[in-house]
């Protein structure tokens, strides 16, 4: 028997068009208490995931699809639906193994379960996750604007089931391909009256996590302190442009761009900026002497290899699901004297403009600055600070206590519509959804 999880997303793509399976899904069957197939040939991913205690929790649904035209592997993973329908960002990513690609959408979906609720959006947590190097020329003229057509077409097909937003490796341009296709999503071009790129948001909300970590330990602001970014890209790079206005010492960033430096140091001249360029999957930076380390690449960097080289007070970054293991790092951090602000906490602001754009807009609007001024409760500097005093109460880590906090609000039905999303589901996998 084929080790279904060891394969590489190109090889399992391939054994599904072998096979006839160009859609499947794995959901989460309440009644039985286990996971559930729509083929019997992937029963061993349902096992996998069922017998998972990290990753997967009850998520609700994992939906894939062979891209008609381009092959292409292309998944929506959706977490929990109480608050509403599953929103969050589509991201165009490599993964060594099947494994590695499920794991990645499972985390992804549930840290916009955690976001949202604590945001107090109405909507669910998911994620899309779609796998580079399993079409056949993805990078030929035309054919990115097909890969995200496609993936409309996918989400359109599920229902309203989840609602999708720009992330890493996906742009503006590829949202606007995919709203040719489908209604369900955000991050629209500002031309066509969506929000557009949800980063320079994000980069506000960042920053409001590091001035809470730094009130909290009695350190004053960010004025003359130094940064080290990792990931330089769509996030980190308006961040630059936040803490230069706050006044920072000195930021030391790297990215796996070569041009990276160079462009940053054209846009803010007179920063004494510092950018390593390295390759994927260094993580020297984290071990930087700065005040503040702000993970704004990949997630899982933070664990026993990286925790114990971090010279930082603080961690406060963009990056989704930044700790390896949730269970075991929050508390090597803590051990280590490193205040970690937890992702889900701080992040919020992308997800927060594309729940405002379908609402229309409105100067200054009140609905998405009350989330980064000092007097609203929930706002992330307040709630953050709330979190901070709460652990240092308790013992318990910030992670612990936002993760409590995000799971308690998770499980509230949405006021108008209930848990439409399980009916929803309910409804795709009995009218075989996955015979396309």
């Amino acid at each position: 028997m084929t080790d279904l999880a060891g394969l590489s997303p190109k090889q399992f793509r391939d054994l599904l068009v072998d096979e006839g399976i160009l859609r499947f899904f794995l959901v989460w069957d309440e009644d039985t208490g286990q996971v559930r197939s729509s083929h019997p040939r992937l029963e061993p991913l349902a096992r996998l995931l069922g017998d998972d205690r990290r990753d997967f929790d009850r998520h609700e649904g994992v939906f894939v699809q062979v891209g008609p035209e381009t092959g292409v592997l292309q998944g929506a993973f959706i977490h929990r639906t109480c608050r509403g329908q599953a929103a969050g960002g589509v991201r165009f990513w490599g993964y060594d193994t099947v494994e590695e690609y499920l794991r990645d959408g499972l985390r992804l979906a549930r840290g916009m379960t955690q976001k949202n609720a604590l945001a107090g959006l109405w909507w669910g947590g998911g994620k899309g996750v779609m796998a580079t190097g399993t079409g056949g020329y993805e990078a030929a003229p035309g054919v990115r604007r097909t890969i995200y057509q496609e993936y409309g077409s996918f989400l359109t097909s599920l229902g309203g089931y989840y609602v999708t937003a720009a992330d890493v490796g996906t742009s503006v341009d590829d949202m606007a391909a995919v709203f040719s296709k489908t209604r369900f999503t955000t991050c629209i071009p500002p031309e066509l009256g969506g929000s557009g790129n949800p980063s320079a948001p994000t980069a506000l909300g960042v920053v409001r996590g590091m001035e809470a970590a730094l009130h909290f330990l009695e350190m004053g602001d960010l004025s003359g302190k130094t940064v080290a970014i990792q990931g330089l890209g769509h996030v980190g790079e308006p961040l630059v442009g936040v803490l230069h206005v706050r006044k920072v010492g000195r930021i030391v960033g790297s990215d796996i761009n070569p041009d990276r430096g160079e462009a940053l140091r054209k846009r803010f001249p007179g920063l004494d900026l510092t950018v390593r360029i390295v390759e994927r999957g260094d993580n020297d930076l984290l071990g930087e002497e700065a005040d503040i380390v702000s993970p704004c690449a990949t997630g899982a960097i933070l664990g026993p290899a990286t925790i114990p080289r971090i010279r930082a007070r603080i961690v406060c970054g963009a990056a989704n699901n930044q700790l390896e293991d949730p269970e075991r790092d929050d508390a090597a951090l803590q051990d280590a004297s490193v205040l970690y602000m937890p992702d889900f906490l701080v992040n919020r602001m992308g997800i927060v403009s594309c729940a405002d754009e379908a609402s229309g807009y409105v100067g200054d609007d009140p609905a998405f600055e009350r989330h980064l001024g000092d007097r609203w409760d929930n706002g992330i500097y307040r709630l953050s600070l709330f979190v901070l005093e709460e652990a240092k109460r308790t013992g318990r880590t910030p992670a612990r206590v936002a993760l409590e906090l995000a799971e308690e609000r998770s499980f509230e039905p949405h006021p108008i519509q209930g848990h439409r999303g399980a009916r929803i589901i309910r409804s795709l996998v009995e009218s075989g959804w996955a015979q396309g």
